[in-house]
């Protein structure tokens, strides 16, 4: 098929790849112009950018939609499908009815559940036992098309948002394959109001932790927000983000260190923190992290 693919983020690169492995002629590439990043704060092209650049793709990056000279562009295409994955803009439905089959949307949720910005982040903070993948047929409202095809995965105990993120992705490029392999033979699934909820975009007040809260409160927390934007605690006065952590055996008053480990206890139950970051350096395990850093039995984080 003539595809337009619609991307930003490292999210959207696999099922870019997975497209183009298929097959598909990507006549062009939507993404969000480059930001400013670095220290230097030099505009930086976004990863779908770059890896469309590096296949010799061609790259386009309107602010939005509302200019004429844009929207006929996008007809000039005349494209069989668009498939957008987190795109980062509303699309009008202008550009919704360009292409002759439409616009597929790669959404990392089981809809209805989680519809919005941070789906991937509110399943593992929610507890939710599994999340997924739907194809979604786009109509104007957010996230509310009907699903062609979906497919799921467990959220363990030890899952991070980073872990289930990389998951998700190759899932998405997979299942949008197969979507449009049997586009004339799928049966539209209109998605029920029941069971809806909504998954805001992630603000950074969401991410100091609260040892009054259980352990398993927390553990959703540091778990959702890994590796960013990233839960966080001060040690020592020092403000340390935390990106992975089990439950643990163990009881005290909320925030004191019960060993050598790391251990903390919580509002209800203890909390193992097993990987940290301090600021200006990288990511540690536990073990690691307490060579260069002394944290004692009795020490109470904030």
């Amino acid at each position: 098929m003539r595809v337009i693919f619609m991307g930003s983020p490292d999210f959207s690169v696999s099922a870019l790849d997975a497209l183009i492995a298929a097959g598909h002629e990507i006549v062009a590439v939507y993404s969000q112009p480059p930001r400013p990043a670095g220290r230097g704060k030099k505009l930086r092209p976004g990863p779908v950018h770059q890896r469309a650049e590096a296949l010799g793709l061609e790259v386009r990056t309107p602010l939005n939609f509302k200019n004429d000279a844009d929207i006929q562009a996008f007809g000039a295409l005349n494209a069989d499908i668009a498939v957008v994955v987190a795109y980062g803009l509303i699309l009008p439905q202008v550009i919704l009815d360009a292409p002759k089959l439409g616009c597929l949307n790669i959404h990392a949720s089981l809809l209805p559940r989680w519809r919005g910005a941070a789906p991937i982040h509110r399943a593992i903070m929610a507890g939710d036992a599994e999340t997924g993948v739907c194809i979604m047929q786009m109509e104007a409202g957010l996230d509310t098309g009907p699903v062609l095809m979906r497919d799921s995965i467990e959220i363990s105990d030890q899952a991070t948002t980073g872990m289930l993120h990389d998951e998700l992705a190759d899932m998405g490029g997979r299942l949008v394959v197969e979507t449009l392999r049997d586009l004339g033979q799928l049966k539209p699934e209109p998605q029920s109001e029941i069971g809806m909820t909504y998954a805001r975009k992630i603000d950074k007040s969401e991410a100091r932790v609260d040892w009054q809260q259980s352990a398993m409160q927390i553990s959703r927390q540091v778990r959702g927000l890994s590796p960013f934007p990233g839960a966080w605690c001060e040690i020592s006065g020092e403000r340390v983000k935390l990106l992975n952590c089990e439950i643990a055996d163990g009881s005290g008053a909320a925030g004191v260190v019960l060993d050598d480990k790391i251990t903390v206890a919580c509002g209800q139950g203890a909390l193992r923190l097993t990987r940290l970051q301090r600021a200006g350096k990288g990511p540690m395990d536990g073990p690691d992290f307490l060579r260069g850093f002394a944290v004692k039995k009795g020490d109470i984080l904030a």
